[in-house]
Formats: structure tokens, C-alpha cells, sequence
């Protein structure tokens, strides 16, 4: 297994930002079969071979994901995927 730890600033109100995360939530459920629940201010998605969550926190969102055997030889484009989307969308 391989893990994601990302912190990334997030300048966006609180509702903003659990609605911006909201929007990445369906896309990434749409493209990829993920499936979501929100429990509080986070974010808890997974799918086959991925487990993790969003959470929306005072002044950045904190994203964690344990990947899987063979999605973990995918983690560099995975995370760089990750860290494009939260500047596009947070920054």
C-alpha cells in the first residue's frame, strides 16, 4: 500500500469550499465509479483500490488516500492529478 498526505491553502469561505469539494466528489464518482459520504466538515471516498478523504479545515483542505497495490505504481501522476485540481479549484 502507498499513502497520499496532502495540505493544501484554502482561502475559500467554509460552505465555498465543502460545495467546491462537493463538485470534485461527483466528477471523480461520475469518471470512476467512486462513492462518497460526508461526516461533518469531511469528505470519505473510495472505490477499488483507494481509500481516503477530503477534509475541509480552518484555512486548508487536507486530503489522505491509501492506494492500493496496483494503483500505488500510479501514485505519482496521482498525486501531481490531486495537486492540479486543488490549485485550479482552491487557489
Amino acid at each position: 500500500m502507498s499513502n497520499i498526505d496532502i495540505r493544501h491553502a484554502c482561502n475559500l469561505p467554509p460552505d465555498e469550499a465543502k460545495q467546491a469539494v462537493q463538485d470534485v466528489a461527483d466528477k471523480l464518482s461520475e469518471r470512476f465509479g467512486m462513492s462518497y459520504t460526508w461526516a461533518g466538515d469531511t469528505l470519505n471516498f473510495n472505490r477499488s483500490g483507494v481509500d481516503g478523504h477530503i477534509a475541509v479545515e480552518p484555512g486548508e483542505l487536507h486530503v489522505t488516500a491509501k492506494l492500493g497495490f496496483l494503483l500505488s505504481t500510479m501514485k505519482g501522476p496521482i498525486e501531481a492529478e490531486i495537486r492540479r485540481v486543488l490549485d485550479e479549484r482552491f487557489t
